[in-house]
């Protein structure tokens, strides 16, 4: 199981919308994914519509006993190989300092225990998307805390491009201090114009930065996203042209996310050898 936490520390830069993509391009290739909702504007539990649970998030971290998640954990609409841990407004609630740090691995508690919630017959979770709260309160904290790697997302504008250091600055800091495993997985470039001169400028600027942290592809800005969220469907089942365009960049950053869990895991995705990687972006 890899895990990894999608994050930016400003709002409105499409977080919601990277996690979803990756999980559509996790569906795609068959790859069981649960979609853990941190944020407590609950964007992905309402995208990916599971039915209703007897439990939600807030429940989880305040128990994190395997009963309480097997409750708050439902398939999603999309299909069998994506679940959700749903999320509820109420998280809001445990996004605040709390002075006693042993609540930030309540997480991590209740996500070691997801293999009990595996029935015979189905395969476990080969990836957790963590979609993180666009600030730096216990629930990102308690994601960064939980996670393998960090994805950071960003629009190459420059409020974002100052949102996303302050994001890496915070993994660092939370490395050092409770996660030694936790590495930055990389910087996506989401709602790009190839054509604009300031989105390009900004890109410049964040591979000055970051250097090769910069993932190689960027997303589109395209109409097709907001459609399909609009559907509650995944990007790859849209079919239009322009979904078709970011559905191949998700395809390239799930393989660029899966490969990163090979080499922190290598046993738990054999089933995934390098040509399908390569294959990726067919």
């Amino acid at each position: 199981m890899h895990t990894v936490a999608v994050l930016s520390l400003k709002g409105g830069v499409g977080k919601t919308t990277v996690v979803l993509g990756l999980a559509s391009a996790a569906m795609r290739r068959g790859v069981r994914t649960l979609v853990v909702d941190l944020d407590p504007q609950c964007n992905a539990t309402a995208c990916l519509e599971p039915d209703a649970t007897d439990k939600e998030l807030g429940d989880v971290l305040a128990d994190p006993r395997p009963e309480v998640l097997s409750a708050a954990v439902a398939p999603s609409a999309w299909g069998e190989e994506v679940d959700v841990l749903v999320g509820s407004e109420d998280g809001e609630l445990h996004n605040g300092h709390h002075p006693d740090e042993e609540h930030l691995s309540k997480l991590t508690t209740a996500l070691s225990r997801l293999d009990e919630l595996i029935a015979d017959g189905e395969l476990p979770y080969q990836l957790v998307l963590l979609d993180c709260p666009p600030s730096l309160g216990r629930l990102t904290r308690s994601a960064l805390v939980a996670a393998d790697r960090a994805m950071l997302v960003t629009e190459p504008t420059i409020f974002a491009v100052s949102g996303v250091q302050r994001a890496f600055e915070a993994v660092q800091a939370e490395r050092e201090a409770n996660n030694p495993r936790l590495q930055p997985l990389g910087v996506v470039v989401n709602r790009v114009r190839p054509r604009s001169h300031e989105h390009q400028y900004r890109i410049e600027e964040l591979r000055e930065i970051f250097g090769p942290l910069v993932m190689p592809v960027a997303l589109p800005d395209r109409l097709a996203v907001q459609q399909a969220q609009g559907a509650c469907m995944p990007i790859h089942q849209w079919g239009t042209p322009g979904a078709r365009e970011v559905a191949l960049a998700f395809n390239l950053l799930l393989a660029r996310t899966l490969r990163a869990g090979r080499v922190d895991r290598s046993a738990e995705l054999d089933d995934f050898d390098d040509e399908e990687f390569e294959e990726a972006a067919e």
